[in-house]
């Protein structure tokens, strides 16, 4: 066995532990932690790792899980409801940017002319990761501030694909950039083909068996097998495995099992995606920038100043007016994870050398490592204003979304969600039976495949932006398990269980339920009542005694637990 592979590994992990939750704790941010931790045991400072090759390779898993999910959140209905700030704002700014950025490099640097064009584009994306952590701590992901910043990530998430594509098709040197770029339209038009014929006829069919006939670790292989399977078989026709991970988490965005996909590769995703960015922190050669260092904070400061008024002049043009506008502006001056993704692969195709590799590097880390100063100045203007100018569907208020969480979609959970349809409340669902998704979903119910005791697939379904959830499974134990869960994941949500007594009740609240219904109590009260009503007729005394006993016997339960 490799000890010193594994002595590496022990390293890096090691260093995770203590970079990344310091670098959190001064406002950093997770990216930058993990940035931090390799540059520290890299040859520029420790010299503690020497296998970076091998390293390296493992790690570029993370960027292939990191697009998969990216691909199965960037969902049609999604950027359709955004349309005008992703696809108008979101497309301009990386044109513009990206343009300026690439006649810099060429025209004013020298850098050669297919390096500059993707250079350029590469520069113009901001660290989607960074960004939307920022915005979630600062719970200002709902407000129109986030949500524009959103819209213009959701598009420059898009904008990596072909960009992935362009690295490759620059690399080859018998073709001209018309070729290229008639190649490049060509291609996607085969990957559209490949999603729509993959997603119907069989993707759907084969998870549906696997989860209905194989073991949880058999489906966990089968969805590792589907990145991996489609990332191999991209690069095949000469594209990237990060476009052939895109793909095919496009093949299971509109899918029943996308939650339950998610939280299988989520695991796999953090560990590899924070491995591929300490491969990125040892490869920076420090000496440059101890040499000159002055350069490299004027080449910082032009690429974020020229994002900063790109985007200032392109959000007053989409109707942003005061602090708002500023506020988009600083927040998304950085360059991103995305940028050090495409890098690497310009690297490896000789698109880049390496002392232009080095620099570009050492220029997205710092400017990575200025944002949190910038996002808070950004929060301070965003919350000056007043008003908020939210103009259209796409930023006004939240795209619709669930106010209500149901685990369990048999006998009981169906009724509850068909009286919630009845008031127009809307619900996500998930249940672990495949057939009942099935049917479900061809009724058009937003029901899912998943195992909710993965905390993964709650998170992923939207518990946490939920108002409650509701328990209906037909399993105390289970039940009593899922309430503890989202107690402790949760801890100020609102938890509706499903109880069989009195005292199946009282154990539900001890373990966190806000309301435990019992079922018996239920079916007593229906009786009763019916039997009142053909005593007594129909009055007000019999609606005040059903109610009271109910109050009672619900009050009794919460005081005894």
């Amino acid at each position: 066995m490799n000890l010193a592979y594994l002595t590496d590994i022990i390293i890096l992990l090691a260093a995770s532990v203590f970079a990344v939750p310091l670098s959190r704790l001064v406002g950093l941010g997770t990216v930058p932690g993990f940035l931090i931790a390799g540059i520290v045991v890299g040859p520029s400072v420790l010299g503690l790792i020497d296998n970076r090759t091998e390293i390296y390779h493992l790690a570029e898993l993370g960027v292939v899980l990191l697009l998969f999910v990216i691909g199965i959140e960037l969902k049609p209905a999604r950027l359709w409801a955004m349309r005008r700030m992703v696809f108008g704002l979101g497309s301009l700014q990386v044109i513009v940017t990206g343009g300026l950025i690439s006649a810099t490099c060429y025209f004013v640097f020298g850098v050669e002319l297919r390096a500059a064009i993707l250079v350029g584009p590469a520069l113009a994306l901001s660290s989607t990761a960074f960004v939307l952590q920022l915005l979630t701590e600062q719970k200002m992901l709902a407000s129109g501030y986030g949500r524009t910043c959103v819209s213009v990530l959701l598009f420059q998430d898009l904008a990596v694909v072909p960009l992935l594509a362009l690295a490759s098709l620059l690399t080859a040197t018998n073709l001209t950039i018309d070729k290229d770029i008639s190649l490049a339209l060509v291609e996607a038009l085969i990957i559209l083909a490949l999603i729509i014929l993959g997603g119907r006829y069989l993707l759907q069919p084969i998870l549906q068996r696997v989860a209905r006939f194989g073991s949880p670790e058999i489906f966990t292989a089968s969805v590792v097998l589907l990145v991996l399977g489609t990332a191999v078989l991209m690069t095949k026709i000469g594209l990237s495995m990060a476009m052939g991970a895109f793909v095919a988490g496009l093949l299971v965005a509109d899918s029943e099992f996308r939650h339950q996909v998610v939280a299988e590769i989520q695991p796999f995703r953090g560990l590899l995606l924070g491995l591929f960015f300490m491969t990125m922190g040892m490869s920076l050669e420090l000496t440059s920038l101890f040499e000159t260092p002055f350069v490299f904070a004027g080449l910082v400061l032009l690429l974020m100043l020229s994002k900063v008024v790109v985007l200032w002049l392109l959000a007053r043009l989409f109707g942003h007016k005061g602090g708002l506008t500023s506020a988009i502006a600083l927040l998304l001056a950085q360059s991103g994870e995305f940028a050090l993704v495409l890098f690497a692969v310009a690297f490896d195709s000789t698109l880049l050398d390496e002392a232009l590799h080095n620099q570009l590097l050492v220029v997205v880390v710092l400017s990575m490592l200025l944002t949190p100063p910038l996002a808070e100045w950004a929060y301070r203007l965003a919350t000056s204003d007043k008003e908020e100018y939210l103009e259209d569907g796409e930023i006004k208020g939240k795209v619709a979304s669930a106010l209500v969480v149901i685990v369990g979609f048999g006998r009981v959970g169906r009724r509850v969600g068909q009286i919630l349809e009845l008031r127009n409340v809307p619900y996500v669902a998930v249940d672990k039976n495949v057939s009942v998704v099935k049917h479900e979903r061809k009724a058009g119910r937003s029901v899912f495949y998943g195992d909710a005791r993965r905390p993964d697939v709650l998170k992923s379904v939207g518990v946490g932006d939920s108002s409650l959830v509701m328990v209906t499974i037909d399993d105390f134990k289970g039940t009593e398990q899922l309430v503890t869960l989202l107690r402790r994941t949760f801890p100020a949500l609102d938890i509706l269980a499903r109880g069989h007594d009195l005292e199946r009740c009282k154990s539900l609240h001890a373990h966190g339920a806000w309301l435990a219904v019992s079922e018996n109590l239920e079916a007593s009260i229906a009786l009763a009542q019916a039997a009142l009503e053909k005593v007594n007729g129909d009055d007000t005394e019999n609606e005040t005694t059903i109610m009271q006993f109910r109050r009672d016997y619900y009050s009794a339960s919460k005081k005894q637990a």
